[in-house]
């Protein structure tokens, strides 16, 4: 949780528990009564009682940017708002105010009109490795975990589901997830501010759960597959990507302290010691769809995202290894389904 921030001015204050109050009523309507206690008082806590310090500063970002629907287009590579709006010099000039006072920009990339934001990772990258392995989305109901600032909702809504969950405990991911919805208020779209571990309780809901990026940072990864998979109902897919290493049914890397720059890191098993937890977990029709590094031109310091980014992570002598000695970032994407 961040630190209390108690000057939080009432109109603020009025648009997160607008926000809230948005996301308790579409959990009701999807009837995802299971989700519903667990997930507000989650979100609650961390937008209204107990703020992060710079939440009034992200949320007067939001709030300058231009107003009014626009055209939202999000099944290809770029999540786009108002490509054919034409905006004054002054909306441009609070436009780019506006979402630089959201960065750092990490998923995307996204096009606000004429301002494009080159994020961090290209995020575009990964919904290729994962789309053509995807059950078809068209009318389902899809979870994504730890999904950042949404980008990879707003591609599952791209491609036909009929609502997207998003979980995250940052709130700037939520700023910038909002920064679209701004321009969509229609889309069935929607993030809340909670991690999965707190959901304890909610019910087998989803036709679709995605964790991407997120296994690596359990402390008990068994226990977040066993999560996902109580998350999705009976014959439901999950897709789990998560950093590897080479190596036999016996092989996991648990770092010693960072790898590649983080803390939070703790452990990389091979695709054949990652298939035995899947097992175990009880999930079927278990197979590896695509094993990838993960590049200097996929993540890297821009523009949006100026801190040190993978580049700075590798060793300057050896781009094989992490600047720790470990083996340099290997992705692999996990599909399953729960037992029907």
């Amino acid at each position: 949780m961040g630190r209390r921030y108690k000057t939080v001015n009432d109109p603020q204050v009025g648009a997160l528990k607008a926000w809230c109050d948005e996301v308790e009523r579409a959990l009701a309507s999807l009837e995802l009564d299971g989700w519903r206690e667990p997930l507000m008082a989650c979100t609650r806590e961390r937008l209204i009682h107990n703020p992060h310090g710079d939440l009034p500063r992200w949320q007067q970002a939001l709030a300058g940017l231009p107003y009014g629907p626009a055209e939202l287009a999000c099944a290809r590579d770029t999540v786009t708002i108002g490509a054919e709006t034409e905006l004054t010099e002054q909306q441009q000039a609070g436009l780019r105010e506006g979402l630089r006072g959201l960065m750092p920009w990490r998923k995307g990339p996204f096009r606000f009109f004429s301002e494009f934001i080159d994020t961090e990772w290209r995020s575009d990258w990964k919904w290729r490795r994962i789309q053509p392995h995807l059950s078809p989305l068209a009318g389902r109901r899809v979870l994504d975990v730890g999904c950042g600032n949404g980008y990879h909702l707003w591609r599952a809504l791209g491609d036909g589901a009929a609502a997207v969950l998003g979980l995250d405990p940052s709130p700037l991911f939520l700023m910038q997830f909002l920064a679209v919805r701004r321009y969509a208020p229609e889309a069935r779209a929607w993030l809340a501010s909670a991690r999965l571990e707190e959901m304890a309780g909610a019910s087998a809901d989803f036709d679709t759960a995605l964790s991407l990026g997120v296994l690596y940072h359990q402390r008990s990864p068994l226990d977040h597959v066993r999560q996902l998979k109580a998350a999705v109902r009976p014959g439901g897919e999950l897709v789990i990507e998560t950093l590897v290493v080479d190596g036999d049914e016996q092989t996991v890397l648990m770092p010693r302290d960072r790898y590649a720059g983080m803390r939070n890191v703790f452990f990389l098993p091979s695709v054949a010691q990652l298939e035995i937890w899947l097992q175990r977990c009880g999930l079927t029709d278990i197979r590896c769809v695509d094993v990838a590094p993960t590049t200097t031109e996929e993540q890297r310091p821009t523009d949006w995202m100026s801190f040190h980014s993978l580049p700075q992570f590798l060793d300057p002598e050896d781009a094989t290894r992490t600047r720790e000695g470990h083996p340099a970032p290997v992705r692999a994407v996990m599909m399953a389904r729960a037992p029907g």
